[in-house]
């Protein structure tokens, strides 16, 4: 198959085990160029620029909050956040809490103060988060006609089990929900997906390819739709089953190279 386009998932599925990467995926990415490599993934655009450097390819688009924001460079190709009403009734729900909010819009991101959870986030992602709070965003938001690209709220699993079952009930038709991992809720506007950023970027920008010229890497249940639509979807070993079962192939685990290995098949 004639596949022109590469797309992949960074946390879980591109990164080592020290959530870095690694020589061979770097050399192995650079080596296929001028096949475009994008990277598509919740993080925010300033967490995956450093690793857009490592790999050259900084002046390819990259796809941040699942879909919620297309950039090709400081272009907007895409742009897709949560109502501020929304917002409002989250803070409402997190105040009654012990859970941590971050607030996200392009490459601002917001947390109450430097807890144990912005500690961690801002390590795993190399960003340095801004200390407001969340009444103080939402006020600054609405003044300046924005909202949250993404919102992530991290704390005690009982605690966030409830807070997504209020949130399924009362706004399941505006916003959509995905558990990362049991302690967290990560947030976005219902019409976000991979799967229609990619879209986007072949409206928009790679018009010459299609879905199936495309191959796609992932391992949680953010990264279905994608591997279902395009040419050949890859699951890393370490993936959840969800997507072991519906990937047209399972590669090694993202700590063993699995992105590389791939690439170094096909190409």
């Amino acid at each position: 198959m004639n596949y022109q386009l590469i797309c992949s998932d960074i946390d879980g599925t591109l990164l080592d085990k020290n959530r870095e990467l690694s020589e061979m995926t770097i050399s192995e990415i650079k080596r296929v160029s001028p096949i475009p490599f994008v990277l598509i993934s919740s993080r925010m655009p300033k967490a995956m620029r450093h690793l857009q450097s490592q790999l050259g390819n900084v002046g390819t688009p990259i796809i941040a909050y699942n879909g919620g924001l297309v950039l090709n460079n400081n272009q907007v190709l895409h742009s897709a956040f949560i109502d501020n009403a929304v917002l409002e009734t989250v803070i409402q729900l997190c105040e009654k809490t012990t859970i941590h909010l971050s607030l996200y819009f392009e490459d601002e991101w917001f947390v109450p103060s430097m807890d144990f959870w912005a500690i961690r986030e801002s390590e795993n992602t190399k960003v340095t988060p801004i200390v407001k709070s969340s009444k103080s965003v939402l006020s600054y938001w609405k003044k300046e006609g924005k909202g949250a690209h993404k919102m992530m709220c991290m704390g005690d699993e009982t605690e966030i089990d409830v807070l997504y079952k209020a949130l399924e009930n009362s706004f399941h038709s505006e916003i959509m929900l995905y558990r990362s991992k049991p302690t967290y809720i990560e947030i976005s506007h219902i019409s976000v997906s991979k799967k229609t950023a990619i879209e986007v970027l072949l409206n928009s920008y790679y018009t010459n390819i299609s879905m199936e010229n495309i191959v796609a890497f992932g391992d949680n249940y953010n990264d279905i739709e994608m591997l279902k639509a395009v040419g050949l979807g890859v699951a890393v070993a370490n993936a959840i089953e969800e997507v072991l079962q519906i990937a047209d192939k399972i590669t090694d685990t993202n700590k063993n190279n699995g992105v590389a290995k791939t690439i170094q098949e096909l190409f």
